[in-house]
């Protein structure tokens, strides 16, 4: 097995059951990066103290630093790994590439953080019963992913990219919101395919509605 990479200085700011923290997470684990972890309690509103609003005017987890370098927003921080430990593969060079994997990041910041992700915060963090508005958004999204892995097995072609290290978590964890995958054979296999991804990591799961 090989040993993850030394990167001095690296820490997360996150919150073991925000999906926009694990994707990071699991991100560096691909990478294979030593990095210090650091829980944010937002029950107790850490996110919303000054220290923390310094390093996220937003008050949002996940935040990144690397040194003196900060960065928060989830979608951004996958971008810089790719560029800084990654591999063109995971955040193509060429504008193909580069466009179709664009295109998923708008999708996990628009549709996917609007449908399961807000889903399953209503359940999981609301401790309501699943709202069905919410879940007839995710299932239309997710009638959308299922037809693109039709055509490949990734989202943006036939190799995992930063397209689906940005879906996976919420998507993986949409029933905890009341969404059924049942009906979504190819998203499913989707899922397993990251799942068995070397030094993939899971994030703890949430009880069932």
């Amino acid at each position: 097995m090989t040993a993850p990479i030394s990167a001095a200085g690296l820490r997360l700011y996150g919150f073991a059951l925000s999906g926009h923290s694990h994707r990071v997470s699991l991100f560096l684990s691909l990478l294979q990066l030593r990095y210090e972890h650091i829980e944010v309690d937002l029950a107790g509103g850490a996110h919303k103290r000054p220290d923390f609003l310094r390093m996220n005017p937003f008050g949002q987890v996940p935040v990144l630093q690397d040194g003196d370098f900060t960065l928060p927003d989830s979608n951004a921080i996958l971008v810089y790994l790719a560029k800084r430990d990654g591999t063109a593969s995971w955040w193509p060079d060429d504008a193909v590439g580069a466009g179709r994997v664009q295109r998923w990041l708008s999708v996990a910041a628009g549709p996917l953080a609007a449908g399961p992700a807000a889903a399953r915060r209503w359940v999981v963090f609301g401790k309501q019963a699943p709202d069905p508005a919410l879940v007839e958004r995710s299932h239309a999204l997710l009638a959308v992913m299922e037809a693109a892995l039709v055509e490949s097995p990734f989202l943006a072609g036939a190799a995992p990219t930063l397209a689906d290290i940005a879906c996976y978590s919420y998507t993986a964890h949409a029933p905890e919101g009341g969404v059924s995958l049942s009906g979504y054979p190819h998203l499913r296999a989707w899922l397993a395919r990251i799942e068995a991804l070397p030094h993939f990591v899971a994030m703890p799961a949430s009880p069932l509605p």
